[in-house]
């Protein structure tokens, strides 16, 4: 069964256009899917979540496409400093003390250091990640194909960074794709606007409402 987040809402964020590797393809519908080294791989290749994560409950899934091998395919958080390509094929996310992943080969990755974590993942076999970070425990988790792999990192509670979701592979032609997205309410208002986004078919339905412009901008910024 996949990972339910209790109490949440769905969340509305994708990858980041300016802030990714030139080496990753932005595709489909507000650019869910990352493809990797489209042509060929003579290196490390990024691309940041457009959502800050410090506050409250994430939960988000990536699929990832069957074509899973090579030296390095990595899933995790980092700062806006960790870098997001590198003319060398290495475990980009974790390479320093701005980011922690997980790679394709079951390790968790943190300041250059590696430690078992989980199985290598079959390759050639399509997989999704799901990746849990609650800043009220200051912890990091995963699953895999909706079963929880337990707590990855537990240090989040010291860091004063801001964070963001990370993607990165070494692979030729593959492609790691946003699927589900949620994330706890931040306040009452925060959980009003749910109730009215889950009520109404569009944003023409929202003009409809009369509602002051500020409170407009605020419905329609967490619309998909």
């Amino acid at each position: 069964m996949p990972y339910e987040l209790p109490d949440s809402c769905n969340d509305n964020w994708s990858w980041s256009k300016r802030e990714k590797s030139h080496e990753v393809k932005l595709l489909g519908k507000r650019n869910r899917t990352a493809l990797f080294h489209p042509n060929w791989s003579n290196g490390t290749a990024g691309v940041r979540g457009t959502r800050n994560i410090n506050d409250g409950r994430h939960y988000w899934e990536v699929k990832v496409s069957q074509r899973i091998f090579g030296t390095s395919m990595m899933f995790g958080i980092g700062t806006k400093r960790s870098r997001l390509h590198i003319d060398a094929f290495l475990n980009m996310l974790g390479e320093d003390d701005q980011s922690w992943g997980m790679s394709h080969k079951g390790l968790l990755w943190h300041r250059g250091d590696s430690k078992n974590y989980t199985k290598p993942f079959i390759e050639n076999e399509s997989t999704t990640i799901g990746i849990l970070f609650d800043s009220n425990q200051g912890t990091l988790s995963y699953f895999k194909d909706g079963e929880p792999l337990g707590v990855a990192f537990d240090v989040f509670k010291k860091i004063d960074s801001e964070l963001y979701p990370i993607i990165c592979s070494t692979a030729a032609k593959t492609e790691m794709s946003l699927g589900r997205r949620r994330r706890s309410y931040s306040s009452l208002q925060d959980r009003c606007r749910a109730v009215i986004i889950r009520n109404i078919a569009d944003e023409k339905s929202l003009d409809e409402l009369f509602l002051p412009n500020r409170l407009v901008e605020f419905i329609r910024e967490a619309m998909e």
